[in-house]
This record gives C-alpha cells, structure tokens and sequence, in this order.
C-alpha cells in the first residue's frame, strides 16, 4: 500500500509546483503591466502639466474650430474696415468749420456762389443751318458773297464714252449743286462712287484787266470739292478739297470713278457786248 502512495504524492506535488509557478508568473506579470500603466500615466501627466505651462505662458491656449473661424471672420472683417476707410493717402478739402446761429450777408453769399456760365450771345449756326436746308437735308455749301448768275450761256456736254448725253444748260442760276442725292442735287451723279453732295459749280463775280490798262469785272466759272470721298477732276487733275479752281472752255470734269464726261463749252456770242465782261455800278 505503501508502495502504490508514493507515486500519487509525486504527481499531486509536482502539480502543486506546476500551479505555483503559473501563479507566480501571472503575479510577475501582472506587475509589470501595473509598472507600465503607472509609467504612461505618468507621462502623460507630465504632458498635460507642460502643455499648461506653456498656455499661461504664451496667454494663449488652442481654439475650438468654432472659436478660430470667429475670429478668423473678425480679423478679415477689421481689414477690409480699414482698407475702405483708410484716409491717411486721400487729399481732403479743408473747410473752416461753419458758425452757427450768425447771418452771412447777402453779398458774401453772391462771392461764395459758383460762377453761372455767362450767356453766349455769338452765332450758333443754327439760323444759318435752317436756312441753308433743302427738303429737310442740310446742305454742305453756301454760297459766296460774290456769286451771279452769268450772261454768258454755258454749257456742260456730258459722254459716256462715245455716246452723247443731253445737254446740261448751266446758265439759269448763279450755283449748281452735283451729287448722288436727288432730292437736293442741281445736277445729279449717280455713280456708287459719287458722293451724296459731291461738288458745286459756282459763277462768281472777279476783277480782272483789259488789254487797255483799265479794269473790270466779269462773271467767271469755278468749280469746288465738298469733301467729297473719291474726289473731282479737271483735264485728269484731282483738286484740292475746299477751295475753288476756276474753269475755262473746253475744260473736261470728272467726278469720283465714274466714266461720264462733262465738258464745258459756251455758246458763242456775235456780239462782244454781250460778254460778261462788265462793271457793276454799285461794286466800283
């Protein structure tokens, strides 16, 4: 009996030892984690003790979202206040300040008062536009103080190319107006490249010397450009916008691209004293 006990008391004491040492090992364990968790808490003490240090030191401690996008908003709105009002640059007009309660007399307040602009008595040309208008068109010519109509019969012959056009008679009034618009035009040019009021044939009334050695006056033809945009010829020669070419027989006239002709010729008088060579009495 004795025999058979001993190794039952071997098995239950080595199972003692066994449980022992897993018991001592999770006490060893369990120790260990204890130290651990008492070193991290300590840690992070020290991290949260630094960390306020370092807000009362700076006086200023980390924001909400809510708390930094308020005063990001207010920062901004404070920036754009000042750059709206920033007078510092700005020239400002000094004025004394204003007494109140005391009468200004009437005659500083006359002084004080900005200057009216003064009635403009000169010439407007509004009359003379009025005037000078045909059919509702302002007409871009006036005559001179020295036209006549001329005792002398001219004509103007135009062709297109070898054909003869009608006779145009040049002599019943002192002007003739030659353009593209009919409603105002004397003489019409109806070429695409003619100007609405092309140029003017003027007769004028000029000075001039006999072969005597005395002087008279004579009715003489000459011709204008108004401005016109491809321009007028005479005997192929383009002229001077503005200012008058006098003409003479057998002249050939030419107006913008147009392949029409006009030739000036009179009809010839037997009489010598029919010319327009005379002296007006009232312009000696």
């Amino acid at each position: 009996m004795a025999g058979d006990r001993s190794p039952n008391r071997d098995r239950s004491r080595r199972r003692e030892i066994r449980d022992n040492n897993d018991q001592n090992r999770r006490d060893r364990n369990r120790e260990r984690f204890d130290d651990r968790s008492r070193n991290d808490r300590g840690k992070r003490r020290d991290r949260s003790r630094s960390r306020s240090r370092n807000r009362d030191d700076d006086g200023r401690g980390k924001k909400s979202k809510h708390e930094s996008r308020e005063h990001n908003h207010r920062t901004r709105d404070r920036d754009d206040h000042s750059r709206k009002f920033d007078f510092s640059n700005s020239k400002v007009k000094k004025e004394p300040s204003p007494e109140w309660g005391k009468r200004v007399p009437k005659e500083e307040k006359d002084k004080n008062s900005v200057n009216k602009e003064k009635p403009n008595f000169g010439l407007s040309g509004k009359l003379t536009e009025d005037r000078n208008s045909v059919n509702g068109v302002v007409i871009k010519y006036s005559e001179p103080g020295d036209a006549r109509k001329p005792k002398r019969r001219w004509r103007l012959y135009p062709y297109k190319g070898e054909k003869e056009l009608p006779i145009i008679h040049i002599h019943r009034q002192s002007a003739y107006l030659m353009g593209r618009d009919r409603t105002v035009a004397d003489i019409p040019l109806d070429h695409p490249s003619c100007s609405k009021q092309h140029a003017a044939l003027q007769f004028r009334l000029v000075p001039f010397k006999r072969e005597d050695g005395s002087t008279g006056k004579c009715v003489k033809p000459y011709l204008i450009d108004l401005e016109s945009a491809n321009g007028t010829l005479v005997n192929d020669v383009k002229l001077e916008a503005r200012r008058y070419h006098e003409l003479f027989e057998r002249d050939v006239l030419k107006f913008g691209f147009s392949s029409r002709e006009y030739v000036l010729l009179h009809e010839n008088s037997k009489d010598d004293a029919l010319d327009d060579d005379f002296i007006a009495p009232n312009e000696t």
